[in-house]
């Protein structure tokens, strides 16, 4: 499979999973499947919760907001990454979460808000940086490993101050990289990219990556990070097809939108562009608030994802 095609399932793939998974979000287990019970029977970008059929969430639009900033900048411009943030975050979006709208929004510079956050609220662990780095993972798939990692955890710490979200993002990213270079079974390298993991976060994030693991396990609401990335491996691990991997994230219940939307990264990459059904992607699409009405569809994120694979890397 082209490399293109794996980078396209990996940013389609997580907004896909997003759309989804958000009319069903703080919903009980099960939900997805009890209303669609059979596979590929149609309907399932059903919308609710406040989401139109087919719209995209925070997640996404974040995801989006990310890779343009990496595009018109030529790379990693953190003030730049934050400015947008706030633009976007003053627009009043339908969904942004707490601790993202309070870093973005409490006046203090890029560099000291999310940390000084953390200082005063000592709870920063959430996976808002995880649900938007499909974008990023993928222009950064091309550098190194060491390069990928350490750009998630700077990206991750615009917002959140907390580490633990910093290494759960840079172990998507490496997932994401490794799949990208033609890595068959990434999942297998898990026990190496802990190494690389801070020495902190390392053994919370070695229980929710256990082979063993299942999300009933959790011993916090899959909101969190690393019960977020757990549940998203554990869904690829455990199914044979993106949209089983996607039902099963979503049947998980809880923070539907982002652990749909992290599983779709990663099975997106893993599976491909072709393997997302197109019943799926038809009404795909992205509004980005606060930058002037505009709303992507799939032909813009493709195109967006062709621009992070031919400028990426650095």
């Amino acid at each position: 499979m082209e490399r293109i095609q794996r980078a396209a399932g990996a940013v389609v793939g997580s907004a896909v999973g997003d759309a989804l998974g958000g009319p069903f979000e703080f919903g009980p287990q099960g939900a997805f499947s009890a209303r669609f019970p059979t596979p590929g029977g149609g309907g399932e970008m059903c919308g609710g919760g406040g989401w139109d059929r087919g719209e995209a969430t925070d997640d996404t639009q974040m995801a989006v907001l990310v890779a343009e900033s990496l595009l018109e900048q030529k790379g990693l411009d953190l003030p730049d990454v934050f400015a947008r943030f706030q633009r976007w975050a003053a627009s009043e979006p339908k969904d942004i979460g707490l601790q993202t709208e309070d870093v973005l929004t409490n006046g203090m510079p890029w560099d000291l808000a999310a940390a000084i956050h953390f200082q005063v609220n000592r709870r920063a662990a959430g996976n808002g940086s995880l649900m938007r780095a499909s974008t990023s993972a993928v222009y950064f798939a091309a550098a190194s490993q060491q390069a990928t990692m350490d750009a998630a955890r700077r990206i991750a710490a615009l917002t959140h101050g907390d580490r633990a979200a910093w290494e759960g993002t840079a172990i998507f990213h490496e997932l994401v990289r490794l799949v990208l270079d033609g890595h068959t079974e990434p999942l297998t390298a898990l026990d190496d990219i802990l190494v690389l993991v801070h020495p902190d976060h390392r053994g919370r994030y070695a229980t929710v990556l256990s082979p063993d693991w299942h999300p009933d396990q959790a011993t916090e609401f899959n909101g969190a990070v690393w019960p977020c990335l757990g549940s998203a491996v554990w869904a690829l691990r455990t199914t044979t097809s993106f949209e089983d991997a996607i039902r099963a994230a979503i049947d998980l219940g809880g923070d539907t939108d982002t652990v749909a939307a992290v599983t779709g990264g990663m099975a997106g990459a893993y599976y491909g562009l072709d393997a997302i059904p197109a019943r799926w992607t038809e009404p795909l699409h992205v509004p980005l608030p606060g930058f002037g009405g505009r709303v992507l569809r799939l032909a813009d994120l493709l195109h967006l994802t062709n621009c992070l694979v031919k400028e990426g890397g650095y």
